[in-house]
């Protein structure tokens, strides 16, 4: 009799940095969950995003390829149109063809429908046409309108006679019947100031970006969106207790803005965004606790992981700043959300499988999450299209704590389209045009006008360039960055142990 196929669990923070949890070296932010799930499982060192912002990450970890090769993949406005094409196979879509049940809970940010959006009717096309069966989602960010779950195709809880509006763009100009109260005119009204940009709608006192009318019913609370999302996760697994499934559990925290339920705020001496942190920490434990008491924690294959790295202000005065202390979000990396340095991609993984991977591992391998597609393809005798996944490597022996290596190359994305191509120890940033310190968040955000040349091995902190001593290592390096944006997905070509 053939072995079950293994359940499979993407839990997917939002904003968090390599530093941030206990087991990652941090003692400032109690992390009790995902510290025993680092215990029971594998904690990775090497594992990257495939960029330092949030939508090419996404489209990336669902797709199996690299965000670039997709101009869409940028971060999107609220009502931007669905980005992958219906046709493109995703993790959901070559899972389904192997016997599993899909769903979707938490923050989407890959647009939903064709440009016309109407979000008083059918949204289509989204989740559920991209393989999933179950969706239950944020259409884009908390920080962004329209500030509703969409329950399948559906607004969740939506008077019809109280139709929503959104806009985008600069129109001013534009008016909107019955449009919420906008950050920048009303300030009396806030609860939590805005920093940068996030001064149209005010949703639970707190602006957004965006203007939206109408919905009043179906409006979220912010510090209540954690329990939904854990309630719609729990009740997805419950109902499929007899077959294989793979939920893609993606958090809100901790992105902004931050507002965690009373009972977590004040748990760390950092604001609200050590709180979320917290917070974010208790619903794994509370999801895990869940596969416990069904009897699927043996057989399921939870990976945590993050979109990007970590960052302080983002667009709220939120005393995330000030109250940070001498917290390394990033551990002893350098950058951060936004960056080419290592802090905007490489981030905090985690896998845990108590019937195929031994307790209490960590790994130094190089993986990345463009490589899910193909290692759960494999993990579940799943049939890969041919043209599924073009940059993703089958690694499961990687995610298993059995291969030692993993990758050989990445190219990762910093903010706008900028790139890095790590190749062994070694990473190599070109030069890029624009401010080394962005001017609004005041982050670095790696690009000089000149090479870039870093060994990982003795300066994982990146201070020290080594490209004017090695112009032959910095010339390859070019070349074959060229190479791999050159070619359409080149699977085989990218591992050579």
């Amino acid at each position: 009799m053939s072995e079950p196929k293994p359940n499979i669990v993407v839990l997917y923070a939002d904003d968090l940095g390599f530093g941030d949890l206990a087991c990652y070296g941090d003692n400032q932010i109690p992390t009790p969950n995902l510290d025993k799930l680092a215990a029971q499982g594998i904690r990775y060192t090497n594992a990257y995003a495939t960029a330092a912002t949030c939508t090419p990450s996404r489209y990336s970890l669902l797709t199996g390829a690299y965000p670039w090769r997709n101009t869409k993949a940028a971060i999107l406005p609220g009502d931007a149109p669905l980005i992958i094409d219906p046709a493109t196979p995703t993790i959901p879509s070559v899972l389904k063809d192997a016997g599993y049940t899909s769903a979707v809970v938490g923050k989407w940010h890959l647009g939903l429908g064709n440009g016309d959006l109407d979000w008083n009717g059918e949204i289509s096309p989204g989740p559920l046409d991209l393989g999933f069966d179950h969706s239950f989602i944020m259409a884009a960010t908390n920080d962004r309108v329209p500030c509703v779950y969409v329950d399948g195709r559906r607004v969740k809880d939506l008077d019809p006679d109280d139709p929503i509006t959104v806009l985008y763009g600069k129109k001013d100009d534009v008016v909107l019947e019955g449009e919420l109260p906008q950050g920048k005119h009303h300030h009396e009204l806030l609860e939590m100031m805005y920093s940068h940009d996030h001064n149209n709608s005010i949703v639970n006192g707190v602006s957004r970006i965006g203007r939206m009318a109408g919905g009043a019913s179906a409006l979220w609370k912010d510090e209540d969106m954690s329990e939904v999302f854990l309630e719609e996760a729990k009740s997805f697994v419950s109902a499929n207790t007899e077959t294989p499934f793979f939920l893609y559990y993606a958090f809100q925290q901790p992105h902004v803005p931050r507002l965690p339920h009373p009972r977590f705020k004040g748990a760390t001496p950092h604001g609200p965004r050590g709180d979320v942190i917290v917070e974010m920490d208790w619903v794994v434990g509370e999801f895990l606790t869940h596969l416990e008491e069904l009897g699927l924690a043996d057989n399921t294959l939870v990976i945590f992981s993050s979109d990007n790295g970590p960052v302080l202000d983002d667009g709220y005065v939120d005393e995330a700043v000030e109250l940070n202390g001498d917290h390394r979000m990033t551990g002893p990396l350098r950058g951060s959300k936004y960056s080419l340095f290592d802090g905007g991609t490489r981030v905090p993984t985690i896998a845990r499988w108590p019937n195929a991977i031994e307790a209490g591992q960590q790994s130094d391998a190089l993986l990345c999450q463009v490589d899910l597609m193909n290692s759960f393809a494999a993990l579940a005798g799943a049939d890969l299209p041919e043209d599924a996944g073009p940059d993703s490597l089958n690694l499961a022996e990687g995610w298993l704590g059995k291969d030692p290596i993993g990758r050989n190359e990445l190219l990762v994305e910093g903010s706008s389209n900028t790139k890095t191509l790590r190749v062994g120890n070694w990473t190599m940033t070109p030069p890029h045009k624009g401010d080394f310190i962005d001017p609004v968040k005041g982050l670095e955000t790696g690009r000089l006008p000149e090479d870039q040349l870093y060994d990982l091995d003795r300066d994982i902190g990146q201070m020290s360039n080594l490209a004017p001593d090695d112009a032959e290592r910095v010339s390859t390096m070019k070349t074959r960055m060229q190479e791999i944006i050159s070619a359409p997905g080149t699977r085989p070509g990218y591992l050579a142990h």
